[in-house]
């Protein structure tokens, strides 16, 4: 068995089991949920075990107090082929003392929540996993840290062991655990195996409804073209439609909350500052795989491709950032959001504090002409922030790839490889 590998998820699970009777792990299919969980279990229920499913479905009918027995926090694994379990373990945790008692994982597929009958709100716990950052899977030197510029550490320094080679290579891997360790050729295939499984199978599992895997294709190649874009349904429907196939923008939508409830993909809500102008900024939210390398897949290309067509390149660039991004700041109670006004001005993240500190963040896969223009970028927007009515931005920061160091401008703003960042 391998050794476990530390998320950053472990930290956040272990406060929320302080907090709330039962924990509610969710995320992408494969992302390493049940693993996690299993680190801080007592007990295990396996509700999908081949030789007691049909008992353990049968038992969460008629007497499902029977299977959360046993020391916690018990993990009670695939609870969601049993919904009524869901119930069961409310009320257990309504009647007994202290906190952490379950922990709840499962499919990315949902549980058909029809069959309960209470929310969980004040018993239950949501935690949203995501797959591996960089630092997590040993690829980031973690170096400079999110949460000590947060503190005002500004004066940084770091080495990015990455070159463009590598960073090729790891945005068509992708972040999914039992990738790590295996031959280049033999990782870049999960990728492509994970969207045979969505499209052929999860797309229409979600909620029974079918779907036509060719059709989920050319949707999620749509999609990945306009990584990091505002494009709206009826352009996609646009984009993919044909003599022989034609789509339209409810069709487009369908297939999109669909691929929203499996975590495949996850766009990015727009942040809206005070100004002290009266720019008018734009709300649609921005596009996004949860993980690059099911953009790739999607597109059906490699690191080759990616380094001989630098313009994609840069959008899965984007989009792998966002994921480390992501699980960075939601490991400091923060969320990610996207800035862009109608005058074409945006700021490709905001990592925004529930305390009411935020960072401005552009991203560049590198080159001086890219970067001095997302400088400008930066100076531009904090130019227009009313800092009268909220603060103004703790650190204005260039996430590059291919950077090789780690370093302050004399502007102020930071230049930082993916590969030297952590929490």
């Amino acid at each position: 068995m391998k050794a476990y590998m530390p998320r950053l998820v472990d930290q956040i699970l272990e406060k929320k089991l302080k907090g709330k009777g039962a924990v509610l792990i969710q995320g992408p299919k494969w992302c390493g949920k049940t693993t996690t969980a299993e680190q801080f279990s007592r007990s295990v229920l396996y509700m999908d075990e081949p030789e007691r499913k049909t008992q353990n479905i049968q038992l969460a009918d008629i007497s499902p107090s029977t299977l959360l027995e046993g020391d916690t926090p018990r993990l009670i694994d695939e609870w969601q082929i049993a919904p009524r379990l869901w119930d069961a373990v409310r009320f257990s945790v309504d009647h007994r003392d202290g906190k952490g008692h379950f922990i709840l994982t499962g499919s990315s597929v949902p549980a058909n929540m029809s069959e309960t009958s209470h929310s969980g709100t004040g018993r239950f716990a949501w935690l949203t996993m995501r797959n591996m950052s960089l630092f997590e899977s040993g690829e980031s030197t973690g170096e400079i840290s999110l949460r000590s510029l947060f503190d005002g550490n500004l004066d940084i320094s770091g080495t990015n062991t990455l070159n463009i080679e590598k960073i090729a290579h790891l945005v068509c891997r992708g972040g999914w655990p039992d990738t790590l360790g295996l031959e280049e050729d033999i990782a870049l295939d999960a990728a492509f195996d994970y969207l045979d499984g969505i499209v052929n199978s999860d797309i229409s599992r979600v909620d029974n409804v079918s779907r036509d895997p060719e059709r989920a294709r050319r949707i999620m190649r749509s999609y990945a073209r306009n990584q990091g874009t505002q494009i709206a349904y009826t352009e996609i429907a646009r984009d993919i439609s044909t003599n022989e196939l034609q789509f339209t923008d409810e069709t487009v939508a369908s297939y999109l909350k669909a691929l929203k409830k499996i975590f495949v993909v996850e766009d990015m809500p727009a942040w809206n500052p005070n100004l002290r102008s009266k720019a008018s900024i734009r709300a649609t939210d921005t596009r996004y795989f949860s993980d690059s390398a099911i953009a790739a897949a999607a597109l059906g290309i490699g690191p080759r491709d990616l380094i001989n067509d630098l313009n994609t390149f840069g959008l899965l660039f984007e989009t792998m950032c966002i994921r480390d991004l992501r699980t960075y700041t939601e490991t400091l109670n923060g969320s990610v959001c996207h800035y862009r006004d109608r005058s074409g001005l945006e700021c490709d993240a905001v990592l925004h504090l529930r305390n009411g500190q935020y960072g401005l963040v552009e991203i560049k896969l590198g080159g001086d002409r890219l970067i001095n223009e997302g400088a400008s970028n930066l100076l531009k927007l904090e130019a227009m922030i009313d800092t009268e009515k909220m603060n103004a931005p703790s650190f204005k920061m260039i996430l590059t790839g291919t950077d090789h160091y780690a370093y302050k401008r004399q502007d102020g703003i930071l230049i930082v490889p993916i590969g030297c960042l952590r929490e």
